[in-house]
């Protein structure tokens, strides 16, 4: 090993240099815009290094990709722990390390304390930079680890924080601060990322927007407790890290044994589309992405909730079928005992006294409609109201002698106890061998509390999660074709760790298009359109009492994997045939939505709402402008389309929604005559990026489709 190499790892739009010269551990000095070919680079390591200065150590500390105490490191240390009570002070130095154009592996240890690191840094082809860690005990006695987390450094540009948070029925709210010297921590403690968790932590320039603003974000992909850390120091050092957050004594290694920290994973971008783009990009491109058309999906619960009835629901299978609904899922209340939502759960068999001829007589006549057919499931929650519970108390999540905190009046089944898992695998896998169904809804409608195991009391968040990824592998493995939705009290559990083995989140229990245009929104920065299920709701909201039209609601809901959760059974046929409309609209243009990138304007009216998705060729468009509340300006000001291609001309013209009835007390736009009188106007898509078109006048909680076509 040359231990003054410099390594330039390039991939994706993406350079990283990592100086491995630096005492202990490499260190990033560079991550952001490809710089193309550079050569030798030990001069820019050298005029990176931080120098000494009055009153500091003599060999100052260096920002490393685990930064220690031992090396002088005095912020956020990358690893904690103790072995035999006392505190570890490791010294890992690297002591083996190759490297390819986008990849760096290194071997660090430190035979005094027993540790050994064994990292990989690469740079996707999507150009996210990328950090996996595991940490091997090899020493004599057992090793608790605290905290094992993934850094990555931020420029000094960096003076602005973006994080989300929220609640059930509004996740993903956006949050600013500024950067200043000291620790912004985010942290889940729910057993899951959680409804108020932040998908990503973000730092960037003053005011950074999604079309411009340097910005640097992190995520992590894990499917339990978590953190998430943007970090100044007095020095000047400024990085974002994540890593698992770790309960007492859940990790502890016996010798031999490996803690393997959850991938994270952070993007660099000018602007939230580009830094949004690469993790969609890098979805895209997982083999177990759903590549097929993804069908248009009704859920029954805000149509039938607990009642259960066969003519009932094969009246609504078939209004479903002639507004061209594709997939039909049947939501909670199949299963025995489960009449509301205080018991059942855990005992999964078809309820004879709800279903006396079993699922079969539904599933064949939405089969016989040209529907695929799914089913409800929550496999990690019992009710103490269940017979599994009174056979098997020992399988809940429980401190000590008492059961936690009621959540739902249900509990958390230990998955970790291996005849748990085997239990609910067996049920699982026997409803789906018995049954032609091809997707699941897999809830999760609680946080998880004091969770430790029945009788020992050891945490055992860590191995509940790793039991649910071996459980949906098992799942995926039996039955190929499968597709399974993550929803966690809507949008409960949304990581990269769960997508990695399912098809979709749900993206939020609240389907009031006006509360979901910002959760969409920012849930959208880590996940693609495709995998977010955005469905259109009935005319008043189940969760706000808001009332809204068809078009608004349809509009709202049609970028994503499109469905419908709304009793649509008795229909008249005005709203039958604008309901068709509105799903063959989305079936023509979610070849180019479900593939396409995603952009959102930055507006100075913040009434003013344009979203889109560009085509990957950017030949074609389809943007919706939305009024969410009276604007300050009337008429309105222009509406700009990022993401086309300047050189290119394009056609601008209504595709949906409120311009074709307009009834908000106003004349039709020329450019809008224009194109409803077959002769739309052309414009460049520098104009149309830069300037734009008038925007409509519109009532407020309105939307207008907009479509863009490239001139041949």
């Amino acid at each position: 090993m040359d231990s003054s190499t410099v390594f330039h790892l390039t991939n994706g739009g993406t350079s990283v240099i990592i100086d491995a010269s630096s005492a202990g551990l490499p260190a990033i000095l560079y991550w952001g815009e490809d710089l193309g070919e550079q050569g030798s680079l030990e001069d820019f390591a050298t005029a990176s290094r931080p120098q000494r200065v009055s009153g500091g150590l003599d060999t100052p500390a260096q920002l490393t990709l685990v930064p220690q105490e031992s090396f002088g490191w005095q912020g956020t240390p990358g690893l904690t722990g103790t072995r035999e009570g006392l505190a570890l002070f490791p010294r890992l130095t690297t002591t083996d390390m190759s490297s390819t154009g986008s990849e760096l592996r290194f071997t660090a240890a430190d035979p005094g304390a027993g540790l050994r690191l064994n990292a990989i840094i690469s740079v996707t082809g999507a150009g996210l930079l990328r950090q996996r860690l595991h940490l091997t005990n090899e020493g004599p006695t057992p090793c608790e680890i605290g905290s094992l987390l993934a850094v990555f450094p931020v420029p000094s540009s960096a003076v602005e924080i973006l994080d989300t948070t929220g609640r059930h029925l509004r996740e993903r709210s956006p949050q600013r601060h500024t950067l200043t010297t000291g620790t912004y921590r985010r942290e889940s403690r729910r057993g899951r990322p959680g409804l108020d968790a932040t998908l990503l932590l973000a730092a960037g320039e003053t005011a950074f927007g999604f079309e411009s603003g340097q910005v640097h974000a992190v995520h992590c992909a894990w499917s339990g407790n978590h953190q998430l850390l943007v970090e100044k120091t007095p020095t000047g050092a400024a990085f974002i890290a994540a890593g698992e957050l770790l309960l007492p004594r859940e990790i502890v290694l016996e010798p031999g044994e490996t803690y393997a920290a959850p991938d994270a994973l952070a993007s660099w971008a000018n602007g939230l589309n580009q830094l949004a783009q690469r993790f969609h990009q890098e979805q895209r491109t997982r083999p177990s992405h759903p590549h097929r058309a993804r069908p248009v999906t009704l859920n029954t619960w805000e149509a039938v909730y607990f009642d259960h009835d066969l003519s009932r629901l094969t009246r609504l299978a078939d209004q479903a079928a002639r507004v061209g609904i594709e997939r039909f899922v049947l939501d909670d209340g199949w299963f025995r005992g489960r009449r509301d939502d205080t018991a059942g759960l855990g005992d999964w068999f078809v309820d004879d006294g709800v279903w006396p001829d079993g699922l079969d007589p539904l599933i064949d006549h939405v089969r016989s409609l040209g529907m695929e057919f799914g089913l409800w499931f929550e496999p990690e929650m019992i009710n103490p109201d269940s017979d599994l519970a009174r056979e098997h108390p020992d399988w809940i999540l429980q401190a000590a002698g008492r059961l936690p905190p009621s959540a739902r009046q249900q509990q958390v089944l230990n998955l970790a106890i291996p005849e748990a898992w085997d239990y609910i695998l067996e049920r699982m896998d026997a409803i789906l061998a018995a049954h032609d169904i091809a997707y699941i809804k897999w809830d999760h409608n609680r946080d998880l509390m004091e969770a430790a195991t029945a009788g020992s009391g050891g945490a055992a968040v860590h191995r509940n999660v790793l039991a649910l990824y071996r459980l949906l592998d098992e799942l995926k493995r039996r039955h190929p074709a499968l597709e399974i939705e993550s929803c966690a009290s809507g949008g409960g559990r949304v990581d990269l760790g769960i997508l990695a083995r399912t098809d979709r989140i749900w993206t939020s229990d609240c389907i009031d298009p006006l509360e979901r245009l910002v959760i969409q929104k920012y849930t959208g920065l880590l996940v693609a359109p495709e995998l977010m299920g955005m469905h259109i709701g009935g005319p008043v909201s189940h969760s706000t009492h808001r009332a809204h039209s068809l078009p608004f609601r349809a509009a709202t809901a049609v970028f994503g994997h499109y469905g419908v959760e709304w009793d649509i059974a008795d229909l008249d046929e005005q709203d039958t045939a604008e309901l068709a409309s509105w799903i063959a609209l989305h079936q023509r243009w979610r070849g180019l939505l479900h593939t396409g990138q995603v952009v959102h304007a930055d507006l100075p009216d913040p009434a003013m709402d344009l979203r889109g998705i560009v085509g990957q060729d950017r030949t074609a468009a389809l943007f919706a402008y939305t009024l969410t509340g009276s604007s300050a300006s009337y008429p309105p000001g222009r509406i700009r389309f990022p993401g086309l291609d300047p050189t290119a001309r394009y056609t601008v013209a209504p595709a949906g929604g409120a311009l074709e009835h307009p009834d908000a007390g106003q004349s039709r736009l020329d450019w809008v005559e224009a194109a409803l009188g077959g002769t739309p106007l052309v414009l460049s898509g520098r104009l149309l990026g830069s300037s734009g078109v008038q925007a409509p006048v519109l009532f407020p909680e309105q939307s207008v489709l907009i479509e863009v076509r490239q001139v041949p």
